[in-house]
């Protein structure tokens, strides 16, 4: 039973960066602010902007992604890096 979760899980995290591929870079740009600072405090924390940023360098537009969040590209290196060990981690769940 376990090992089809994990299998699902991995085919979730699979899926995910093949979405946001496929969604165009603006696809977050409009809409209001979900982040609690903005919303109690109305000021900025250093993750404001980071999806919108996070989804334009998906799409290799390094302006726009740094103009919604500086820190995105470092971010977005580590993201990866992360991603990938919990892809090889859940392969060797699965793999027994």
């Amino acid at each position: 039973m376990k090992k089809i979760i994990y299998k699902i899980y991995l085919l979730v995290l699979i899926l995910v960066p093949i979405i946001l591929i496929i969604l165009p870079s603006t696809f977050f740009d409009s809409g209001d602010s979900l982040c609690l600072s903005i919303v109690i405090f109305d000021r900025e924390c250093f993750g404001c902007g980071m999806t919108r940023a996070i989804q334009h360098l998906i799409h290799l537009d390094f302006s726009a992604a740094y103009q919604f969040n500086k820190l995105s590209l470092l971010v977005v290196p580590l993201l990866i890096i992360t991603y990938i060990k919990e892809i090889k981690r859940i392969l060797n769940i699965i793999r027994g």
